[in-house]
């Protein structure tokens, strides 16, 4: 028996999908939350096999909950749910965790399909959403090494390879050393790198310091 639970801030939508899943005989919606705090209060306490989670909702949004849960729950599959088109919002759902993405206007048995693919640890996306997907890694392959960091992954990084130690980063930042070391660890792993020397050498080479 798959144990869903839905997070929607709309009574319809919570209703219309309990509805279409209480004719599935292998599904079962254990719980609904109306709000993402709701929903990663639920998630902490009980147990379930997929999450329907709606992107706007009242509080934090749908992506930053999306983001929690996988930290606290690493192996729960989560199923975007939306009124936003894909081209909106799937990417930066698929990359912050999410195993599908699909939009409200979607027909019952894509829905059924898809909670069936994620609760088995699968991956659901549309063929349109996979071109897009596609499309993007190009993208990613053609860029530099730095590139690909976050804002505060390249200050960090530009900071390393400037000679500052983990330390001295975090005091200025008013950061926890923690971070910093945290930070540290997902720059080297994204340039493919070992050390900080490697980076000050990466640094001038693409003339990123003088």
């Amino acid at each position: 028996m798959i144990r869903i639970l839905v997070a929607d801030d709309h009574a319809v939508v919570r209703q219309g999908v309990i509805q279409i899943l209480a004719e599935v005989r292998d599904m079962l919606v254990k719980d609904e939350a109306q709000n993402s705090a709701e929903a990663l209060d639920k998630v902490l306490k009980y147990e379930y096999d997929v999450v329907l989670l709606d992107i706007s909702m009242p509080g934090r949004s749908g992506l930053e909950v999306l983001e929690d849960i996988k930290a606290q729950r690493p192996k729960l599959a989560v199923l975007i749910l939306s009124m936003h088109p894909e081209e909106q919002y799937a990417v930066r759902a698929l990359r912050a965790g999410a195993s599908g993405y699909l939009t409200k206007a979607s027909a019952p048995q894509e829905l059924i399909g898809a909670i069936r693919k994620v609760a088995q640890g699968g991956k659901y996306v549309t063929a349109s959403l996979a071109e897009k997907l596609a499309d993007e890694l190009d993208v990613d392959i053609r860029k530099l090494p730095h590139e690909r960091l976050s804002n505060r992954e390249d200050q960090v990084m530009m900071m390393l390879a400037g000679g500052k130690s983990v330390s001295d980063i975090a005091e200025e930042l008013c950061l926890s050393v923690k971070t910093i070391s945290t930070y540290r660890t997902r720059i080297l792993s994204k340039m493919g790198m070992k050390k900080n020397a490697e980076l000050t050498l990466y640094a001038v080479q693409n003339k990123l310091i003088h």
